[in-house]
């Protein structure tokens, strides 16, 4: 009975969370976008080729703290910056063709996602930086581009609380990759990165497609 229940309410929360027209409470909003942008990129980092370059730089400096920092700051900049550009396309493009264009890239992200990356040979120049330079620029770097990238610049257009998306898809990286630093390939090996990125490609896939069922 309790299903029955569940099941239509969770229905109409992921319709209002990925269709237009919505006017949600702005609390309700800034949450929203937050916990959408968290959950979606820390299953999509989940094997990406971030990840993989964080275990690379932990196993390389074993300063795990200034690695972690590095991090951090790479993904708020690179993030902010996809944001930003996410919301100023958003602006200014018409409701309707925001709504195809979100929808299709999302479906693509989850296409893309079901895709193992791998991590292309470090340039040797970073080898000379320190730890937490080195973790800076070659997350900076590597990320350009990315699928969690790309996707925080669609959940930016899709949102209208920059800040909370950019908040969301950093706690969500950091929430995978800090443990890959600490606990490097023992947790992992632990992890379905197959599974996860199933999930993860079922999010995106989820929201696509809501978002074009609401542009009809």
């Amino acid at each position: 009975m309790r299903g029955a229940v569940f099941l239509p309410a969770a229905g109409r929360w992921l319709r209002r969370a990925c269709s237009r027209p919505y006017n949600p409470d702005p609390t309700e909003a800034i949450l929203e976008a937050f916990l959408v942008s968290l959950g979606i990129v820390a299953l999509a980092e989940i094997g990406d080729k971030t990840q993989l370059l964080a275990l690379v730089l932990a196993a390389r400096y074993r300063r795990p703290v200034p690695v972690i920092l590095g991090i951090l700051v790479a993904t708020l900049a690179n993030h902010a910056l996809a944001a930003w550009l996410g919301a100023e396309v958003a602006g200014a493009i018409g409701r309707d063709a925001l709504r195809w264009i979100l929808g299709l890239s999302f479906l693509a992200m989850a296409a893309w996602t079901l895709i193992p990356d791998k991590l292309e040979e470090e340039k040797p120049q970073s080898a000379r930086l320190g730890a937490f330079a080195a973790t800076l620029l070659a997350f900076f770097i590597v990320e350009m581009g990315d699928k969690t990238q790309i996707a925080t610049a669609a959940l930016a257009a899709r949102y209208a609380s920059i800040a909370a998306v950019v908040a969301g898809t950093t706690l969500g990286m950091m929430l995978a990759d800090v443990p890959a630093v600490y606990f490097g390939e023992r947790i992992l090996r632990r992890v379905p990165a197959k599974t996860v990125r199933r999930v993860a490609a079922a999010g995106f896939a989820l929201l696509g497609a809501l978002a074009l069922f609401g542009a009809g």
